[in-house]
């Protein structure tokens, strides 16, 4: 049975976040303070979207199908005025029918879609979970207080989607695979020709 959400803020972003991934974010914007309260007095979540193109605070998004339900564990004003929210990756989603409202915030049906299975890192990946242990020593990745779990082939796959310095279209095919194994392939890849580069 695949579990439809009906009528779910979308938040289109120039970032992927994919389960249990967290990220920081600034709202400023009237469309997403509306959005926030009506989440936080709902008790539900927004779908995080990747932007094809264009900025984030454009009117008029153009954003993939393929995105990752989030829910609201933090927030706070910042030092510079804004409102400063952290989100969490609950599940992968794909949109199935999206509009905007008024207020120019995107709404839309969305289904999510099933988990993918649970797999350890085969050793032949044994470089990748180095990698993302590196990554997770970085100041601002380790304020975000994420648990990995360095065993599990979605997780290390995931976190190294959402860190690694990646084109857009690259992060997002990653975010679409549903096969940890086939994503841990690619990313190995993708390290291999970015070292060649360096």
């Amino acid at each position: 049975m695949i579990e439809t959400i009906m009528n779910v803020p979308l938040f289109p972003l120039n970032s992927v976040v994919l389960p249990k991934g967290r990220i920081p974010l600034q709202l400023f914007e009237p469309r997403y303070i509306d959005m926030l309260t009506r989440c936080l007095k709902e008790d539900r979540g927004f779908v995080i979207v990747l932007l094809r193109e264009g900025a984030e605070t454009s009117q008029v998004a153009d954003f993939y199908d393929i995105g990752t339900y989030v829910r609201i564990i933090d927030f706070q004003q910042l030092d510079n005025g804004l409102l400063g929210i952290t989100v969490e990756g609950e599940s992968k989603v794909s949109v199935v029918r999206s509009w905007q409202q008024e207020d120019g915030l995107n709404l839309g049906d969305v289904e999510c879609l099933i988990s993918e299975a649970e797999s350890d890192v085969p050793e032949r990946y044994h470089e990748l979970p180095s990698v993302l242990r590196a990554l997770f020593r970085h100041p601002v990745i380790k304020d975000l207080g994420m648990d990995v779990d360095y065993q599990d082939a979605r997780q290390v796959g995931w976190r190294l989607t959402e860190l690694l310095p990646l084109d857009k279209q690259e992060k997002q095919g990653l975010a679409e695979l549903q096969d940890p194994l086939e994503r841990l392939d690619r990313l190995q890849n993708l390290l291999e020709a970015l070292e060649g580069e360096s």
